[in-house]
């Protein structure tokens, strides 16, 4: 994870990951919403409240509303995969 900008309001990352996921049991519950952009790769995301899988590829966003609980199911193991994240 690389921090590119932010400050008390809005945050911007650039991750990048290669075969990862979280670990079993693992939920992010943050305090801001996040807007997350697949830029490259591959990776399927788990949600809760709605229980819910979401496959992304090159392009693909979506917005996560703050404290809705999410992990990394899967991330390609062959390529990295590089998100672009804002939380506001």
């Amino acid at each position: 994870m690389q921090t590119l900008t932010g400050n008390g309001l809005v945050r911007i990352e650039r991750i990048v990951s290669r075969g990862h996921a979280s670990p079993e049991g693992f939920w992010y519950d943050q305090a801001q919403n996040e807007f997350v952009l697949l830029a490259q790769g591959e990776a399927e995301l788990e949600l809760q409240d709605p229980a819910e899988r979401i496959r992304l590829a090159p392009g693909d966003w979506l917005i996560i509303p703050a404290h809705r609980k999410h992990r990394v199911a899967w991330t390609n193991d062959r390529q990295d995969s590089v998100w672009l994240a804002v939380f506001y």
